[in-house]
């Protein structure tokens, strides 16, 4: 469990950082369609980063988050070889997982988006 919450934790930072960039991008780019704007390049990259970095921090988080998994289930079966445990009980599927990689599907596609103009969160 204690893995499923640090992986929140690093889900709730990203969904933060891609959200708020992803605002500050849009926002600035449509005060520069508007007019109100003559430039909004550094403040449009600003935005980018941000996601980026939400994006980035996601990966490294669920990469993490599999490889203390993995390591468990060795551990796991090793205690269960050396006649410790009994149980030959699996380990469920992390809902928190399939969240964080539908997360990081979103923040790819709104850095595609972002970058390109297209796709589901048109600039």
């Amino acid at each position: 469990m204690s893995a499923d919450r640090t992986l929140m934790s690093v889900i709730r930072t990203s969904l933060s950082l891609i959200g708020f960039g992803f605002t500050i991008f849009q926002f600035f780019h449509k005060l520069h369609d508007s007019g109100v704007l003559k430039n909004s390049e550094a403040s449009r990259n600003f935005g980018q980063a941000l996601v980026w970095l939400g994006v980035l921090l996601l990966i490294f988080g669920i990469v993490y988050h599999w490889r203390f998994m993995v390591e468990l289930r060795r551990e796991r079966e090793a205690m269960r070889a050396a006649g410790l445990i009994h149980a030959d009980s699996g380990f469920p599927v992390s809902m928190t997982l399939i969240v964080a990689l539908l997360l990081l599907a979103m923040g790819c596609l709104a850095i595609f988006s972002m970058n390109f103009g297209i796709g589901p969160f048109g600039t």
